[in-house]
């Protein structure tokens, strides 16, 4: 018996692959390099080290006492309202993408210039970013918790509804032929065969965006649209580095929580 192994021919190489690649890499190395020419460094100020020690010093030396005084202003009442902002963003959000979602899924429209205009809708929503439509909203219902809630609802609807159309896009027809063959209307397919199996993509995609929300909401409160920013931007201003690093701490915990609570949840749900 012949034990000898045959070689194989070498592969051939390809060189449009290869060029590609390359051509790829060297404009990819040419547009950092070109973004590194806009940016304005001054150098670093005489008095960088002592600011940055001050700064230092007062988060790792936290205002203990700011944590809850009972008068509505403090660390405790300022991220619970956060967390409410959050909530009903999300929530809010959560049943205004449903229609948008089926609008935007290309499976659910014979035409498919409908839902390619229900993409570019969900796009414009999404590239209004949450503090400019925290401004905005500030300047229609005034200052507070109501302007944030409206922001993150406005700006979560075209991140969900585009997630949940993508779900949607996704689904086995099976189920929908079934309830058509049973004599199922379309009402009948979508409470009986979408909703259903769309249910734990709709329940993690939500829960997901909800930590994002924490998040924004933290930030909305520089504007003054509620939550803990605003303390937190009073704080830097005034240079009182002891309330910053508390209010940090506060927010680092806040996160934790909030992410191992929707884990939980995303485990037991879906």
């Amino acid at each position: 018996m012949d034990t000898t192994m045959k070689k194989l021919p070498p592969k051939p190489i390809e060189w449009k692959k290869r060029i590609l690649h390359w051509a790829i890499a060297i404009i990819t190395v040419f547009l950092i390099i070109w973004s590194c020419t806009g940016i304005d460094f001054g150098g670093i100020k005489e008095t960088a080290g002592q600011i940055a020690g001050a700064i230092f010093t007062g988060i790792f030396n936290p205002d203990w006492s700011y944590i809850y005084n009972g008068t509505g202003e403090d660390l405790v009442s300022q991220l619970w309202e956060t967390v409410c902002i959050a909530f009903l963003g999300t929530f809010i959000s959560a049943i205004i993408s449903l229609p948008f979602a089926f609008w935007a899924a290309h499976t659910k429209h014979k035409k498919w210039y409908l839902s390619r205009l229900g993409k570019i809708v969900l796009a414009v929503i999404r590239s209004f970013p949450e503090i400019v439509l925290a401004l905005m909203f500030i300047k229609a219902v005034g200052p507070g918790s109501a302007a944030g809630v409206l922001a993150l609802g406005f700006h979560s609807v075209g991140m969900l509804a585009k997630l949940f159309s993508e779900a949607i896009e996704n689904l086995d027809d099976g189920p929908n032929e079934a309830v058509t063959a049973a004599g199922g209307s379309k009402m009948n397919i979508i409470m009986f065969s979408i909703l259903p199996n769309l249910m734990p993509a709709l329940i993690s995609n939500t829960l997901y965006r909800f930590d994002v929300s924490i998040r924004s909401a933290s930030i909305l409160g520089l504007v003054g649209a509620g939550g803990i920013g605003y303390p937190l931007i009073i704080a830097l201003q005034y240079r009182q580095w002891n309330r910053v690093g508390i209010i940090l701490l506060g927010i680092i915990v806040m996160v934790i929580v909030i992410d191992a609570i929707s884990g939980w949840i995303r485990k037991k749900l879906v």
